[in-house]
């Protein structure tokens, strides 16, 4: 049978939560370097949820000193490893590796600096529910659904629970903070889901401060 929810999180929630993060980035780490995912993990974990770098680090390094056997195959009671590019005799090699970098962050303070999120797993990761909105309010079949921009809004606003329509207020206002360039927003809007381009006349950043500014 395959695993529980809760036997999954308890043995490889946090691995799983890593492993997402080299969705779309090379794994690419080696001795010396995190890579570009593994360093985005670090950054957002370290500001958001510190107490689960111990957890990831446990969880990679057990899964690579003891993999699942063939048993445990056959009963669909594992977890099972996403491709990461790896050929699979490196890739428990490569977990041993990922632990170490986690460890040595925590055992030396290594922090990585705030900044711009960096692959696409850090700005869900760091904007979930701006996430949801474009994703889901904003695909490419928004303009078969709703009149217009607004009233995508207006829908969103009146089916949400208050408390995430607050939350979303907050993401906007803190990735406007960022002070990004225009094509940077319209990379970060396209990576949080959205599919369709901003109204004329604003850019994206103009549009999310309208929207804050409605909601708000």
């Amino acid at each position: 049978m395959a695993l529980t929810p809760l036997a999954h999180d308890r043995g490889y929630g946090e691995l799983d939560e890593v492993l997402r993060a080299y969705v779309g980035q090379a794994a690419d780490d080696t001795r010396e370097e995190p890579s570009a995912a593994l360093t985005a993990y670090l950054r957002h974990t370290w500001h958001t949820r510190p107490w689960a770098l111990a957890v990831a680090e446990s969880q990679l390094r057990e899964y690579a000193r003891t993999p699942p056997g063939r048993l445990r195959v056959r009963l669909g009671e594992f977890y099972a490893l996403p491709d990461v590019g790896l050929a699979d005799a490196d890739v428990l090699d490569w977990l041993a590796l990922l632990a170490d970098h986690i460890r040595r962050s925590v055992d030396e303070g290594l922090v990585p600096a705030p900044a711009s999120p960096a692959t696409h797993w850090e700005w869900h990761a760091r904007f979930p529910e701006l996430g949801q909105f474009l994703g889901g309010w904003f695909s490419q079949d928004m303009p078969d659904e709703f009149d217009g921009h607004e009233a995508a809004v207006d829908d969103y606003a009146a089916t949400t629970d208050r408390q995430l329509v607050a939350r979303l207020v907050g993401e906007i206002r803190e990735l406007l903070a960022l002070g990004l360039d225009e094509a940077e927003y319209a990379v970060g809007v396209a990576e949080l889901g959205m599919e369709v381009d901003v109204p004329a006349p604003y850019g994206p950043s103009g549009w999310l401060a309208l929207i804050a500014a409605r909601l708000g």
